[in-house]
C-alpha cells in the first residue's frame, strides 16, 4: 500500500513539474486567451441583439404597438401589404416529436401580409409527420395555402436536400389545398385514395364531396421541387421542422431582401433551450460559439440550414449551380450553399432579429448528442470544389486545435490543485510545488472561465429577451431553467469530444443520419443505405416510422370497395 502511495506521489510530483514548464505555461495562458476571446465574441453579439431590443422599445414608446412585426406602423397599411412579394416556405419533415406541432403552428400562423404558401415535404407516407401535418393543414384549411409532398427516397444526395429539391404532385380537392406526391404503383394509388376519403370525411357537415376523390398527376416522377412553387413566387424560405418562428420573421427577412437585392441568402440561428440532460447542454454549448457569426446584424460568412431565404429565380434558373451543386452528391445544404456563395462572392446576411427558440427533446440522451456531433463534424468531409476542400481542412484543423487547446489547461489545473492538496502530506510533492506558478495559473484560469461564463449567460439572457419580445403572444422563454454547473461541464465535454468526432468522421467517411447511412467519396455522397430499425432521430427524439396505413397484401379493387363502405364515417389520424 505504501509503495503504491509513493508511486502515486512521484507521478503527481512529475506531472506538477511538467505542467509548470515553459511550454505548459504557454498552453495554459493560451487556454485563458481562448476563454477571453469567446467572452469578447459573446459580448459583441449581445450588443447587436441588445440594439434590436432597444430599437423595438423605442418604436413602442413612439406609438408603434406592432414593433415586433415592423419598424414603421404605416407598413401595415393595406396599400403596402398588397404589394408584398409572394414567398414559398419549403420545409423537409422527418418524424414527429414533442415540439414539432407547436413549431409548425408558429410557421403557418405567420403574420406576413403578402401571398404565402407552405410546402411540407416527407420522404414516405409511413413517416408519422405526414399524418400530423395533414391534420394541422386541415385545421387551418380556410386560411392556409399549403401542400404536403411525398418526395420518395433520395439516391444522389442527402434526404433533406432531396426533399427540398425533388417532388411530383398529386392534387386533392383544392378546397383542402392539400397535395401529395404520386409514387408509381398500386400501393400509392390505394394510399392516395384513402387519404382523400379520410380528409373529406373528417369535416362535418360536408361542403363538397367529389365523385372522383382524387386526380392523378401526369407529370414526370421527378422534378425540381422549386418548380412546384407558385409561378409568381419571388423568395423561397427553407426551414427545418424544429424552427419556432416569430410572427414577423418572414416579413423581416423579406423586407431585407427587398431592401438589398444583392443579398444571396438570408439566414438566422437557433437559441437552444436545454431540457436538463447533459446531452442537451452539450448541444447548447456547441451552438453558442457559432452564434457569434450570426449576430452581426448584416453581412456574415456563416449559414444555418434551418433558416435560409433565397431568390426563387436562383433555383428556377440554377444560378451559380445551386441546384446542381446540391443534388449531385450534396450532403449538407448550408455548407454547400455557403461554399457557392463564397466562390461567386455572393452576400449572406443575418438580421439581428433572426434568432429562434429551439427547445430540445426532454429525453435527449448522451448517445443522441454524440451522433449529432458526428453529423456536425461529418459536414467538413463534404465539399464542392478544391477551394471548399481547403477551407474545410482549415476549419477541421483550427477547430480541433482550439478545442483541445481549451480543454488541456483544465486538466493541468486539476493536477495543480491535487498537488497543492497533497503537498502537506508528501515531501516529494511539496518539493515539486514550491513554485507558485501552479496555483497562480489555476487562479488565472478560474477568472477567465468566470468571465467567459458570465458573457455566455449575458448573451443568452439578451437573446431570451429578444425572443420574448418578438413573440409577445407565444410561450415565454426563461433563463431560470438553465443549469450553469451543467453548462460548464458541457463546455469541457463538448470541446474534448469534438476532435475525437472529427477524426472519426474523417477516417470513416460515413455517417448514420436518422436511419440513413451516407458514404462519401471525393466530398460527395457515393452510396446510401437505409436502416429501418432506427426509431428515433438523434437530436429531437422524434418517431421516424409509423405503422402502415393500408394493407399491402390485398387487391386494389377489394381495398377500394371496403373503403367506400366507410365513406360517411369520420376518421382521425393516428399520430
Amino acid at each position: 500500500m505504501a509503495a503504491m502511495e509513493a508511486a502515486a506521489d512521484a507521478l503527481l510530483a512529475a506531472a506538477s513539474r511538467a505542467f509548470t514548464s515553459t511550454f505548459a505555461i504557454a498552453v495554459q495562458i493560451q487556454g485563458c486567451g481562448i476563454c477571453l476571446v469567446l467572452a469578447l465574441g459573446w459580448a459583441a453579439a449581445s450588443i447587436v441583439r441588445k440594439r434590436a431590443i432597444l430599437n423595438m422599445r423605442r418604436k413602442i414608446v413612439d406609438g408603434n404597438s406592432f414593433a415586433f412585426l415592423c419598424d414603421d406602423i404605416d407598413e401595415l397599411e393595406h396599400s403596402v401589404q398588397q404589394n408584398l412579394p409572394r414567398v414559398s416556405v419549403i420545409m423537409p419533415l422527418k418524424g414527429f416529436g414533442e415540439h414539432n406541432l407547436q413549431n409548425w403552428r408558429t410557421q403557418i400562423t405567420s403574420l406576413y401580409g403578402g401571398p404565402l404558401e407552405f410546402l411540407f415535404v416527407v420522404e414516405s407516407k409511413d413517416d408519422p409527420a405526414f399524418h400530423a401535418v395533414s391534420r394541422l393543414i386541415a385545421e387551418y384549411k380556410d386560411n392556409l395555402e399549403a401542400k404536403v409532398i411525398v418526395a420518395g427516397f433520395s439516391t444522389t444526395c442527402s434526404q433533406k436536400i432531396h426533399n427540398q429539391l425533388y417532388c411530383t404532385a398529386l392534387n386533392v380537392h383544392p378546397s383542402l389545398r392539400l397535395y401529395m406526391c404520386l409514387v408509381c404503383g398500386t400501393e400509392a394509388v390505394q394510399y392516395a385514395f384513402e387519404q382523400s376519403i379520410l380528409l373529406c370525411s373528417s369535416f362535418v357537415p360536408f361542403a363538397y364531396r367529389s365523385s372522383s376523390p382524387f386526380i392523378l398527376s401526369k407529370e414526370s416522377s421527378k422534378m425540381i421541387g422549386v418548380e412546384k412553387m407558385h409561378k409568381d413566387t419571388k423568395y423561397v424560405l427553407f426551414l427545418d421542422d424544429d424552427v419556432r418562428l416569430h410572427p414577423g420573421t418572414i416579413g423581416s427577412l423579406t423586407k431585407e431582401m427587398e431592401k438589398n437585392p444583392e443579398i444571396f441568402i438570408q439566414t438566422g440561428y437557433p437559441l437552444d433551450l436545454p431540457s436538463g440532460s447533459l446531452g442537451s447542454y452539450c448541444i447548447y454549448e456547441y451552438h453558442m460559439p457559432c452564434s457569434m457569426g450570426f449576430a452581426t446584424g448584416g453581412k456574415t460568412f456563416f449559414l444555418w440550414g434551418g433558416c435560409m431565404m433565397m431568390h426563387a429565380d436562383d433555383f428556377r434558373q440554377d444560378r451559380y449551380g445551386v441546384v446542381s451543386g446540391l443534388k449531385d452528391g450534396g450532403y449538407s445544404d448550408d455548407m454547400t450553399l455557403a461554399a457557392i456563395a463564397g466562390q461567386h462572392k455572393r452576400l449572406i446576411s443575418s438580421p439581428p432579429v433572426a434568432v429562434f427558440p429551439h427547445p430540445l427533446a426532454s429525453d435527449l440522451s448522451f448517445s443522441r448528442y454524440w451522433n449529432y456531433l458526428r453529423k456536425q463534424t461529418f459536414v467538413l468531409e463534404s465539399y464542392v470544389s478544391k477551394v471548399n476542400w481547403l477551407m474545410n481542412r482549415a476549419l477541421f484543423t483550427s477547430h480541433c486545435y482550439l478545442s483541445w487547446g481549451f480543454v488541456w489547461p483544465y486538466i493541468m489545473a486539476l493536477v495543480h490543485i491535487l498537488a497543492a492538496l497533497r503537498a502537506p502530506y508528501s515531501e516529494i510533492v511539496k518539493e515539486a510545488t514550491d513554485s507558485s506558478w501552479g496555483l497562480f495559473l489555476v487562479g488565472l484560469l478560474f477568472i477567465c472561465t468566470l468571465i467567459e461564463l458570465v458573457s455566455m449567460w449575458n448573451l443568452t439572457k439578451v437573446e431570451i429577451q429578444l425572443c420574448n419580445m418578438l413573440s409577445p403572444e407565444g410561450p415565454k422563454v426563461s433563463l431560470d431553467s438553465y443549469n450553469w454547473g451543467l453548462v460548464f461541464i458541457a463546455v469541457l465535454v463538448d470541446n474534448f469530444l469534438y476532435p475525437v468526432s472529427a477524426f472519426r468522421s474523417h477516417f470513416s467517411q460515413s455517417i448514420n443520419w436518422s436511419g440513413i447511412r451516407y458514404y462519401l467519396r471525393d466530398g460527395k455522397i457515393s452510396k446510401i443505405e437505409r436502416e429501418n430499425s432506427l426509431k428515433y432521430t438523434d437530436l429531437g427524439g422524434k418517431h421516424l416510422y409509423g405503422k402502415r396505413t393500408y394493407p399491402s397484401n390485398k387487391s386494389l379493387l377489394g381495398y377500394l370497395s371496403r373503403t367506400l363502405v366507410q365513406w360517411h364515417q369520420p376518421k382521425k389520424y393516428d399520430v
